[in-house]
């Protein structure tokens, strides 16, 4: 929508998605700032994100990538963005693009002690989506993290837990 002096504004849409996760949280916190965890579980189903394509300079200020290539067609989508607030292993804030996005959208990611479990809360703020088009980013959200839960799985099991 334009203003009288013609320029763009947006309109600041937001979610919020709460999991518990069946790991501690200094693991669920490594999912999110090591690449080989994150390499493990990032992207909807019918997507890959190789090592090669991650790179996590996990530090306020620090840049972040990931390639999302597609199983089907090879087709690769590039997440890029930026840190702005790193607390191990409470909180990350960062900017988040994906290819189709004309702006950063700003994420934060809460991870909090629940026994041997981690509710993790993911709050994310865009302005260049309309309600439908963020209903489909929150379920390809879900899917995310649909595979991060699978991955903790494997990897508690994987420890003996």
């Amino acid at each position: 929508m334009a203003d009288s002096s013609g320029t763009t504004t947006r309109t600041a849409r937001e979610f919020t998605i709460t999991r518990l996760l069946d790991a501690p949280r200094e693991l669920a916190f490594r999912a999110w700032t090591d690449p080989a965890h994150f390499t493990q579980w990032w992207g909807p189903r019918g997507y890959s994100t190789p090592l090669s394509t991650i790179s996590l300079d996990v530090r306020p200020g620090g840049r972040w990538r990931a390639g999302l290539i597609s199983d089907s067609d090879g087709s690769e989508a590039p997440f890029v963005g930026a840190y702005r607030e790193v607390v191990p292993p409470q909180r990350l804030v960062l900017t988040l693009r994906c290819p189709t996005d004309p702006d950063d959208g700003i994420v934060t990611v809460t991870f909090t002690e629940r026994g041997e479990q981690t509710e993790m809360v993911f709050h994310q703020v865009v302005t260049w989506l309309d309600e439908p088009e963020l209903a489909v980013a929150k379920a390809g959200w879900v899917e995310f993290f649909e595979r991060l839960d699978e991955y903790l799985a494997r990897a508690q099991a994987g420890a003996g837990r």
